[in-house]
Order: structure tokens, then C-alpha cells, then sequence
């Protein structure tokens, strides 16, 4: 995809597309913002990243940047390889920023730490690297640069190493291994200037196939030529740096091994050694990065390499289907509670899920010196998931098939190689979902099972569906007798989850609840103890009593759908009426009828508003039914998207008519939306059903024949399946669209199934076919929108349509104008 840009160049371009007349340069529109009860949801607090350090005596809270504006969102940026990076200091535009830091006691909840010297300086990343030793990365002016926090010092500084790092992937780019050890992924020293590319070119660019099947999902941003290849090298490639950090803060700095794209290194957990990966030509013009050539070692501390481990080849071509694999060695791990023990996994059906095998794949294991190939461990059911490790007895191997939609976990005994099933389920049976096991970091700093003995207990945590809602739980489980005994349930008015377990006894909970935003806890299981470690209050003092109410119904097939209900604060059904209704959903595909009608989320959750949510529109006099349930169902041969279009409709008409009987809403002023996928599903169900008086569609996908290798859990192509992708491609039924609809698109949108054109194509085909309809194109937006201006466009935009279209019916008010709404 195309390289150095400055982002504001499709400014102008994408505005053109705001109305559907033509529109000079001169009279390009600007950005709007919507009624301040609106516009306050845009800096509405998050709530902070959480940073436990490995004995639990600390948390770090690293309080989240709000919305970057317009100019930050249009730094120049390069395209490659499905990676976007900002050419001035090397990051991945998904970086995550945060303003400030705040450690606290866990025990206590006492300030022991706050950042000032960091205030006007984002924070990047962060990680505990001992107890009271934690690594940050701060965005200098001269680049992403390491800190060194230590709490109880009251000290925060840069390393005495002196480089920069390199965030061109996505992730934090270090490892931490014992003893303050750390290897850093920096900029080489001599990278130099950004390569300029020739305005002549050398010659054509080519690609051929030779008749060997190479289907592939629409990627974006994927390399297209020679420069782009030379750009690749220039931001990728780093230097990896061993620096050895003391309890007093000294540096060693070590160089290890030669500059090269470094997608992963991680140390054994007795610190003697790495485990490297590293992408190496040929590349790609078809995949992504993390398809092209890969070759694992094995490193020494001093960078030289002990064992070749596997050199994996370009996977440009994979087999057909979900669950589809690589057929060589792959998922490199340590053992995290050995000293040097290596695992991987390996396919048996050559990775082709069509391939009828007892087994799917194979567990492999080698110890240090690593001589030999290895010995075969477990063998797996279906498709590796991953693995939890305990200790000697004890560990625990995940696995799942899609088309079935089954999980299963072995527990096997890396000592003897004793394994046998411990659970097996619908993984999208919420009801029945056993938990996962709790984990902590052992003194390696690697992520190991809790557990205790007698038994092995291990400690399972879930989300504890059932039919009042989401109730989490902690409980252990004696694997070996399967005995469970409960140790703590969220009990109403407040939903609560374990955060992390201090011991059998004690631990740290999330506890929030509708009027209460989420806080955390110190809370003893078997008194009334707790201690409060945060006490974050409602960003809306006004909407203390926003309440929500989860509505049950049925479909006209008895699957029993939900949504939650939010009504105006001081609405009264008797004195007010029925209201204008919002309903704002995503289609989910099951496989089952019991687990397509399971409820999901909680009456006691916290009623979080943002620019995002749909729930703000309450403010606006409208009642909301947000994620109200829209199951497309499949059982045994029948796929879901067989009869996508009914069921979609069916869902809606039940939620309508349940809302009509609750007395809430006006059937004749209902109006719906979604984003992404909820997107396709708006314009489908104002394509095919009558039940919506407008829409609003944003970052949608609209002609499925654009997505031709599969789309969302869709895994037939095109050529298997036209029927199927034309029946469920608005574009090719948008004749039928007689309600207005409003598009909204990000002008960047980087995700694989909609590309900015799925917007500007339906909305030409709309115009052309006398729809009333309005696209916005957000300039320099992904797929979801970040810049403050763009969210508040966004929010004036919905306002404005929705006042038209769904409150007053098409007739304007007086006060709607193009200009600010204050």
C-alpha cells in the first residue's frame, strides 16, 4: 500500500462526499459540534489501565488520554504490510497513550506514587520489572524513549542507555526477564534518513500465479512495491539491546545479535536464554507481515545463536476454512515454570481443517541444551489454543473447533505425560462456561497457574451467565476429583469481578454498579473486610438515575431474545407516552438455539456513556434499546447465513413489538443502527423489512462480492456460495431502501471488510436510485473514529438525523441548521 503521506491530504477529498450535490472546493464543510449535553460524552473519563506488580504489593493506574485532535490524528504515517506507523517517532497508529501515573498500596489503597514530571509527556507503555521497579516508554520530542520509575524512591528517570525504541509493531517492545534483566527493540544508531522514492520508476510491477490456490481476505495497506519493500526494512528492522537493570537503577547496556525485523523475544525463565523470531524475505504482496518468512532460535545472552529452531516459509497459501494452519512447527513457548524447557505445536492433518483426523495437532517439548528434534508431549483434539502452565503435575492445554464451535481443555502432566479431557463444551454456551484459571507471576516473572495441594485446586474465574444476567464467579476446582466449592458470587445491587487473587481468602474485585462506575476492592472472602484502592465517581452527576431494564421477548421461532432498555431520566409512561426508539445492535451467528437465546451482560453493570455509546441519545428525549440480541442461527448442516435476511427481520420485529406492549415505544417512529457489521445489518433490515422509519450506518460493509474469501464468520467464498453473498449484499437490493439512511465512514478505514469504498459505492447507487440518503466521510479516520472533532461531527451528525428523520418524521425543526448546535 502506498508510503509516506501526510494524512490530511484526503481531507478535502473525503468531504466532498458529504452531500449529494456537487460541492466546490470553496464550500467544503466544516467540523460541527452537537448540543453540549452531546459534546460533554467526548471527554467522558475512561477508566484507567492497571498494572499489578508480581508480588501484589503495588498497582499502577495509568490514567488514559482522552481524544487526540484532528492535527495529532494527521502526523505523516507510512503503510505497510498491514501495519501503519508514524514516520516521526516510529509508532503503530494503534498505540495507546496515557497522561499519568499513580501507584498505590494494594493493600491499603494509600498514594504511594504520582508522575509530575511525565504531565505534559504521554506515557506509551508500561510494565512492572520488580517490585518497586517499573519500565515506561514516554514520547520525546526525539523520540519513544525508556523510563524507570521506582515508587518508593519517589524517582523517575530515563535509563542511562541511550537509544530509542521502536514501536512499529504493535505491543510494548521489550522483555523483562529475571533479575532485571530487559531486551529493548531500538532504532539502529545508524538507521539514517527515510529512504526517497525515485519519482521514475524502474520499471512495472508484476505479480503472476501459477495455478496453486492462494485465496486470502481483503487485507489493506499491503506492500505493492520495490520502495515499499525498502521502507519496510527502514521502520522495521531494530536493534535488540540486553540492558541489565540494578535495584538501585544502574544500567549495563548490551547489543545482541545483528539489526533484523524482530517479531518476538522472550527469555527462558531462568534468564539464561531467548527465544528470537524474526520475519526474513521473501515478502509479500498478498498478506501481511505476520505471513511472511519467520526464522525461530534459540539465543545465548551474549546474542549467539544455540539452535536453529524452525525456518517457516512465506503463507501466502494456507488451506480452505476456519481452523486452517500452518503445517510446520509453530507457537514457540517456554515452559513457564522450567528453568529452559521449550514447547511448540505442530498440525496432523497437514493444517487443513477438511482433513478427517482423530487429532488435530501435536504438543511437542525439548529441555536445555536443546539436542535432537524434540519429543511429542500431548496430542490435541482439535486446534491449539494455548497453554497454562502449573507446575511438574500440572498443566493445562486449550483447544477449539470452529465449525462445531466446541472447546476443549487436557490436563496433563508434563513430568509422566499422563493427559486426559478436563472439559469439553459449547464455547458459546455461556451458561455452561467452567472459567479459567487464575494466574500470577512467579519469581521468573512468567505467568503460572494458582494452585494449591491436596488435589491439584486450581481457582476459576467466568463471567457466570445465567438466565439473570451475568453474576461472575471465583471458584476452585479439585481437578483431580472434580470437586468445586464457590468463593465468591456477584451478588446485586453491584457487578463485580476477581481482579486477582492475593490468596485463597483475599482479593482484589472490580466492583460498579448503574449509578456507581467501576472501583477496585481489597476484600476478604471469609469476613466483611474490604478496603477501597480507587474511588473513581460518575462522570455525569445528572445521570445518577439513568436507569437500565433488561427487556426479554420472543422471536416468532421461540429463541428468547434481550436488550437493554434505557428511558429519558424522568420519563413517565402514563404522563409522556410512547417515545421515539433507537435500537442499536450486532448480528452474532450461533449454532445452537440454546446458546443463540442466552442472555449476556448484567442489569448491576455500570451505565458507561461516551461518544460511543448509543445510550447517550436518552439525553436527547429518546428511549434506546442497545445490544438488543440479533442471533443468526445454523444448526447441524444449515449455516447461519442460509437464512441471514428473515432471522434479521425477525429479531427486529420482536424487539419492536415488545417494546409497543411495554407501552415505551412508538412503532411508527423506530429507528436503527449499528457499527461495522451492525452497519450491514441496518441497511439490510431497511432494505427488507418496513419496521424503520431511518438508520444510521457507520464503517459498513455493503457488497459482499468486495469480500469474496469469507466475511465475518462467513467461511464459504463467493464462487461456493453466490447465492448467499448477493441475498445478503445491500448494494445489490438498494432499490428496496425507501427510509433515509446516514453513512458515516472513517476516510482511512484500515479493516479488512470495509474499505472506505463499501460506503462511497452504496451511497452512489443509493443516489442514483432516488434514496434519500447522506454520506460522511470522516477524514484521516480508521475504523473507529479517535479525533476529538471527529467524534463530535460524528455526534452532530446522528443528532441531526435523528431529529429529522425519527423524532419529527422527515419535517426539520426550526433550529436544525448546518451551524453549531450549542
Amino acid at each position: 500500500m502506498r508510503r509516506l503521506r501526510t494524512r490530511l491530504s484526503v481531507f478535502g477529498a473525503s468531504l466532498v462526499w458529504l452531500c449529494s450535490g456537487t460541492v466546490w472546493a470553496q464550500d467544503a464543510p466544516k467540523y460541527q459540534t452537537p448540543p453540549k449535553v452531546l459534546a460533554d460524552f467526548v471527554t467522558a473519563p475512561s477508566f484507567p489501565g492497571v498494572l499489578e506488580n508480581a508480588d501484589g504489593t503495588k498497582l499502577a493506574l495509568m490514567e488514559r488520554s482522552s481524544s487526540p485532535s484532528i492535527a495529532e490524528l494527521s502526523q505523516p504515517e507510512v503503510r505497510l504490510a498491514g501495519l501503519r506507523i508514524r514516520t516521526g517517532n516510529t509508532t503503530n497508529v494503534y498505540t495507546r497513550y496515557y497522561k499519568g501515573l499513580t501507584v498505590v498500596d494494594s493493600k491499603t489503597g494509600t498514594e504511594i506514587f504520582k508522575s509530575n514530571t511525565l504531565t505534559n509527556t504521554p506515557i506509551v507503555g508500561g510494565s512492572w520489572i520488580r517490585e518497586n521497579q517499573m519500565l515506561l516508554a514516554v514520547d520525546r520530542e526525539e523520540g519513544i524513549t525508556p523510563v524507570l520509575v521506582q515508587p518508593d524512591n519517589q524517582s523517575m528517570n530515563e535509563l542511562d542507555a541511550q537509544f530509542r525504541l521502536n514501536m512499529a509493531q504493535r505491543g510494548t517492545p521489550w522483555s523483562t526477564g529475571p533479575d532485571g534483566k530487559v531486551v529493548f527493540m531500538t532504532i539502529p544508531a545508524d538507521r539514517g534518513e527515510m529512504p526517497e522514492e525515485s519519482p521514475v520508476p524502474a520499471g512495472p510491477i508484476i505479480q503472476e500465479t501459477g495455478g496453486q490456490k492462494a485465496a486470502a481476505r481483503t487485507y489493506q495497506d499491503m506492500l505493492s512495491s520495490p520502495y515499499d519493500e525498502e521502507l519496510f526494512d527502514y521502520f522495521l528492522v531494530s536493534q535488540l539491546q540486553l540492558v541489565t537493570i540494578s535495584k538501585k537503577g544502574k544500567t549495563t547496556t548490551t547489543a545482541l545479535g545483528k539489526p533484523g525485523i524482530y517479531s518476538g523475544v522472550s527469555f527462558s525463565p531462568d534468564g539464561k536464554y531467548l527465544l528470537v523470531e524474526q520475519v526474513v524475505r521473501p515478502y509479500s504482496y498478498l498478506v501481511p507481515y505476520y505471513r511472511f518468512p519467520t526464522r525461530t532460535e534459540i539465543w545465548d545472552l551474549e546474542g549467539n545463536v544455540v539452535k536453529v529452531l524452525h525456518e517457516q516459509p512465506l503463507l501466502e497459501v494456507l488451506p480452505k476454512g476456519y481452523g486452517s494452519a500452518y503445517s510446520g512447527p509453530r507457537n514457540y513457548t517456554w515452559r513457564a515454570d522450567a528453568p529452559a524447557t521449550l514447547y511448540w505445536v505442530q498440525a496432523l492433518d497437514g493444517g487443513d481443517p477438511a482433513v478427517e483426523v482423530d487429532h488435530r495437532d501435536r504438543m511437542y517439548g525439548m529441555e536445555a541444551p536443546f539436542e535432537g528434534d524434540g519429543e511429542a508431549v500431548v496430542d490435541i483434539p482439535y486446534r491449539y489454543a494455548g497453554v497454562i502452565w502449573g507446575d511438574d503435575k500440572t498443566a493445562l492445554v486449550y483447544s477449539s473447533w470452529w465449525q462445531t464451535r466446541m472447546s476443549h481443555t487436557l490436563v496433563f502432566s508434563p513430568k509422566s505425560g499422563d493427559s486426559r479431557e478436563l472439559f469439553h463444551y459449547n464455547y458459546q454456551d455461556r451458561y455452561n462456561n467452567p472459567g479459567t484459571p487464575e494466574t500470577h507471576r512467579n519469581e521468573a516473572g512468567k505467568s503460572v497457574m494458582t494452585m494449591s495441594y491436596p488435589g491439584p485446586v486450581v481457582y476459576l474465574t467466568g463471567s457466570g451467565a445465567s438466565e439473570e444476567g451475568d453474576r461472575p464467579f471465583l471458584r476452585k476446582m479439585n481437578i483431580t476429583s472434580g470437586e468445586t466449592e464457590e468463593l465468591f458470587r456477584s451478588q446485586a445491587p453491584y457487578y463485580e469481578f476477581v481482579y486477582s487473587m492475593a490468596d485463597e481468602n483475599t482479593v482484589m474485585i472490580s466492583r460498579e454498579s448503574p449509578s456507581q462506575p467501576r472501583n477496585l476492592i481489597r476484600k476478604s472472602l471469609n469476613s466483611d473486610r474490604e478496603v477501597a484502592l480507587t474511588n473513581f465517581e460518575h462522570p455525569f452527576p445528572d445521570l445518577v438515575e439513568l436507569k437500565k431494564q433488561v427487556v426479554e421477548y420472543e422471536r416468532n421461532d421461540g429463541i428468547t431474545l434481550s436488550g437493554d432498555l434505557y428511558l429519558p431520566p424522568g420519563y413517565d409512561k402514563d404522563r409522556d407516552g410512547p417515545l421515539p426508539t433507537f435500537i442499536w445492535a450486532y448480528p452474532r451467528e450461533f449454532k445452537t438455539a440454546a446458546s443463540a437465546g442466552q442472555k449476556s451482560g448484567s442489569p448491576y453493570q455500570f451505565n458507561r456513556l461516551d461518544a460511543w455509546s448509543p445510550v447517550v441519545w436518552v439525553t436527547r428525549g429518546y428511549a434506546v434499546l442497545n445490544n438488543a440480541a440479533m442471533p443468526i442461527l445454523g444448526e447441524g448442516e444449515e449455516e447461519p447465513n442460509d437464512s441471514f435476511r428473515s432471522q434479521l427481520v425477525a429479531n427486529a420485529e420482536a424487539a419492536i413489538d415488545a417494546l409497543a406492549e411495554m407501552g415505551v415505544t412508538d412503532r411508527e417512529r423506530v429507528a436503527v443502527g449499528g457499527h461495522s457489521y451492525g452497519a450491514f445489518m441496518t441497511a439490510n433490515l431497511l432494505a427488507h423489512s418496513d419496521l424503520f422509519v431511518t438508520g444510521i450506518a457507520r464503517s459498513g460493509a455493503y457488497n459482499r462480492t468486495l469480500t469474496p474469501f469469507g466475511f465475518q464468520s462467513e467461511s464459504r467464498y463467493y464462487w461456493d456460495a453466490p447465492e448467499i453473498y448477493n441475498g445478503m449484499s445491500p448494494f445489490m437490493h438498494a432499490d428496496k431502501v425507501n427510509e433515509p439512511i446516514l453513512l458515516i465512514h472513517g476516510a482511512e478505514d484500515n479493516n479488512s471488510g470495509t474499505f472506505p469504498i463499501q460506503s462511497q459505492r452504496y451511497f452512489a447507487a443509493l443516489k442514483g436510485l432516488g434514496a434519500t440518503a447522506r454520506l460522511v466521510m470522516l477524514p484521516n479516520e480508521m475504523h473507529g473514529y479517535s479525533a476529538a472533532e471527529s467524534r463530535l461531527h460524528m455526534l452532530w451528525e446522528m443528532d441531526r438525523w435523528l431529529e429529522m428523520y425519527l423524532k419529527n418524521k422527515g419535517e426539520a425543526p426550526e433550529s436544525m441548521n448546518d451551524s453549531d448546535d450549542d
